[in-house]
Parts: structure tokens; C-alpha cells; sequence
């Protein structure tokens, strides 16, 4: 496997985990009894981090399409 693959798949798992992360807090994943602005902040910083890997995803395959895998 290539750098530029695996740096791909890198991104892709990592989109994956933060907005997986997202939606598990904001359906209820965690008890209720932690403190709901903490889940709140957790949840809404891992959707824009998520957010900001797809936009840094979509740069890099740009950027990287004369690379041959």
C-alpha cells in the first residue's frame, strides 16, 4: 500500500470515528447523567472536526491526483 493510500484510508477511518462519535453522543449514547452541555460541546467539535476532514480529504485527492498510487 502506497503513502498516498494509506494517507486516503487514514482520512476516510478518521471522518468515520469523529462523525460516528457525533451522532452516538447526540441519539444518547452516553447516560444521561454526565453533563449534558459537556456531550453537547464533545459532540457538536467532533461533527465540525469530521466537517473539516471531508473539506481536508477532498483538497488532498485533488492536490495528489498527479501522484500514481
Amino acid at each position: 500500500m502506497s503513502l498516498k493510500a494509506f494517507h486516503i484510508f487514514f482520512i476516510a477511518m478518521s471522518i468515520l470515528i469523529t462523525l460516528g462519535f457525533a451522532a452516538w453522543v447526540w441519539m444518547g449514547g452516553p447516560s444521561r447523567e454526565a453533563s449534558g452541555g459537556s456531550l453537547g460541546i464533545m459532540a457538536m467539535g467532533s461533527a465540525v472536526l469530521g466537517l473539516g476532514l471531508i473539506v481536508y480529504g477532498v483538497y488532498f485527492i485533488r492536490k495528489s491526483r498527479h501522484i500514481i498510487i
